[in-house]
């Protein structure tokens, strides 16, 4: 792992063509030469214009639950010559600044205004300009897949999923398109503003009328306040049965302020499978230092449109510089705290001083409890002959329940001819074991169908259902407690890295997309780099503990540069977080979509030790 340190303001100098340039910055914050990553603190400029400033990586990427991230830029350069200076904050003791990795790309300026950008909730238009410097902070294929900087119109885009900002239950539902549809680009669009794969996706309210009508498809997005937005929509009308103009109409509300009332995609493209995208520029007032942009829509039932529906294909949110031409934010705010599971203990309650307000709600919680003791009591009284009849019966349904994560599940159902047995845990914590009645054993394998049959193990035929410990493991490492769940008799054994490695080389090999998956070769290959790790942190005798890796193990690799201005450290990655955007870090293509489509593989290097292949 690799590092350019400042312990000094520095500034890097690129000579590039005039015009506009994406410039993006990769931080993977760790213990460099045995830096504390949390010293990490400093600023970025570049010209007049303040990126970043006080900017902690190692506290951005604790509070999002990454392991690294990206900052994306675009700024307008006619000087012939890009400055980007790193200095690190005078407000922190021994403070540093520290880069992974600088890209500059240029691009066409497709973002420029000339005023056609609409305030919303105004009739004025805001001039984007040469001027102007946008942070991308969203950029999403809205109903499709994450699109890796490879799969983008040659400008190293990465386009995230859209799932994880829709809100609430009401998600609406992906349209259905043709693989082989065609995507036509207008005149006067060039094909670089989006990927056709952004076009061809698209998430709709659904089919039911009665249903869209009564509810907004809504996605929130948390940002920086005191800014101004710009929010660029991408539409294609890609449902083969939407043709015509009226067909489909609806309202866009941006927090809360409407930018369109007759938004109809048809009439924007004069025809299908034509991509249209709109401008809106939004501010937000200065209040808490973060808050959710709201993007919703609603059907326009007043221009009685031929379906009740929206329909959106892409969305891509920038901050816009303020007039003293910062653009740097507060730091988002830290995670829920996902509890802490020790598989090799039951739950304890801890003591404490009591006081009266707690013998108060003990004794009603207590009373509470016997009258449903008691109720219990006499219903099993009376139900439980019919109960012992149900569990030797093949028929009705179960209450068999997905394995819980947190605690132990207990159920019961009833119909109204048939009443069926409950589903009860263990009192070992339910993600070590649960117990299964017959009855729910023949209900979730529909009694025992050949064609639910996967195959045959060593304890017999073995049916597939709910349960996939795959899924499960796929959850936990997306949420970062993957390290939860691991087997009792490792911990303490296995390097923190060694884990993470294999972790996430599982987690490739059944990815979504076939593309997505690594080779075996790249399978073999991490999985013995794997093995290195763990046999560098045994020879070091920490075992469990976070590896260390020394100055010289690395012949082949120089671990320290020189610098003008500033100190290039390579040391000790201590960072053993586990995190749900923990992605290969090698030279072979291992990025996850929760990393925004991120691919690391051209900034980052783990090969070090180059005649392993």
């Amino acid at each position: 792992m690799t590092a350019r340190i400042f312990r000094s303001q520095f500034t890097y100098s690129f000579p590039v063509a005039s015009g506009r340039k994406f410039v993006r910055l990769y931080f993977y914050p760790a213990s460099y030469a045995n830096l504390n990553a949390s010293k990490g603190v400093f600023s970025v400029v570049s010209g007049s214009y303040t990126l970043l400033k006080n900017f902690s990586a190692s506290e951005t990427t604790t509070n999002l639950n990454f392991d690294f991230m990206t900052k994306e830029f675009s700024v307008n350069v006619d000087s012939g010559l890009l400055n980007i200076t790193f200095t690190p904050s005078p407000n922190t003791p021994d403070s540093y600044a520290f880069v992974n990795g600088i890209e500059v790309v240029s691009h066409p300026d497709i973002y420029s205004s000339n005023g056609n950008a609409m305030i919303v909730g105004t009739s004025t238009g805001f001039n984007i300009n040469n001027y102007t410097v946008l942070e991308n902070v969203y950029r999403l294929n809205v109903g499709g897949q994450a699109i890796s900087p490879s799969g983008d119109t040659g400008l190293f885009r990465p386009w995230g999923g859209d799932n994880a900002y829709v809100y609430g239950a009401a998600v609406g539902v992906p349209v259905a398109t043709d693989p082989n549809i065609t995507i036509n680009y207008p005149s006067g669009m060039p094909d670089y503003i989006a990927p056709v794969d952004v076009y061809k996706t698209a998430r709709s309210m659904g089919p039911t009328p009665g249903i869209n009508i009564g509810y907004n498809l809504s996605w929130y997005f948390d940002v920086d306040t005191g800014f101004s937005y710009l929010v660029r929509l991408h539409f294609c009308e890609v449902a083969p049965d939407i043709t015509k103009i009226n067909q489909r109409v609806f309202e866009i509300f941006i927090n809360n302020q409407t930018a369109e009332t007759d938004a109809d995609v048809i009439a924007w493209a004069n025809k299908p499978e034509v991509p249209v995208y709109k401008d809106y520029v939004v501010f937000l007032a200065l209040g808490p230092p973060r808050q959710d942009l709201w993007l919703e829509l609603h059907p326009n039932s007043a221009r009685k449109p031929e379906r009740y529906d929206a329909i959106l294909n892409g969305i891509e949110i920038f901050k816009i510089n303020s007039s003293d031409g910062n653009l740097a934010g507060t730091l988002p705010a830290p995670a829920p705290v996902q509890p802490i599971i020790d598989p090799t203990r039951g739950l304890s309650i801890k003591s404490g001083k009591s006081n009266k307000t707690a013998a108060v709600g003990g004794g009603i919680g207590g009373g509470i409890a016997a009258v449903l003791i008691i109720g219990l009591f006499v219903c099993f009284l009376t139900r439980g002959r019919k109960q012992r009849k149900d569990q030797n019966s093949s028929d009705g349904p179960s209450g068999w329940l997905p394995l819980s994560l947190y605690g132990n599940s207990h159920s019961s159902g009833s119909t109204a001819k048939t009443t069926t047995t409950g589903s009860y845990a263990s009192s070992h914590p339910s993600n070590l074991c649960r117990h299964f009645s017959f009855s729910e054993i023949k209900s979730a394998t529909n009694n025992f169908d050949e064609s639910l049959l996967l195959g045959v193990g060593g304890f017999g035929k073995v049916y597939k259902e709910q349960v996939s410990l795959a899924e499960w493991a796929q959850h936990c490492h997306k949420k970062g407690i993957l390290d939860q769940i691991i087997d009792p008799y490792l911990k303490g054994k296995i390097s923190p890295e060694c884990f993470k490695k294999v972790a996430e080389t599982a987690v490739k090999c059944v990815a979504d997309q076939g593309i997505e998956r690594p080779s075996m070769g790249d399978v073999l290959w991490n999985l013995e780099f794997a093995l290195q790790l763990q046999e560098s942190a045994e020879e070091s005798g920490g075992k469990g503990a976070v590896m260390e890796m020394e100055d010289g193990v690395y012949d082949d690799v120089p671990l320290k540069g020189k610098a003008e201005g500033g100190y290039d450290g390579v040391g000790n990655v201590t960072d053993s977080r586990s995190s749900g955007m923990s992605m290969s870090i090698g030279g072979r293509s291992l990025a996850s979509e929760d990393s925004d489509g991120l691919t690391p593989s051209a900034v980052f290097s783990q090969i070090m030790n180059p005649k392993g292949r």
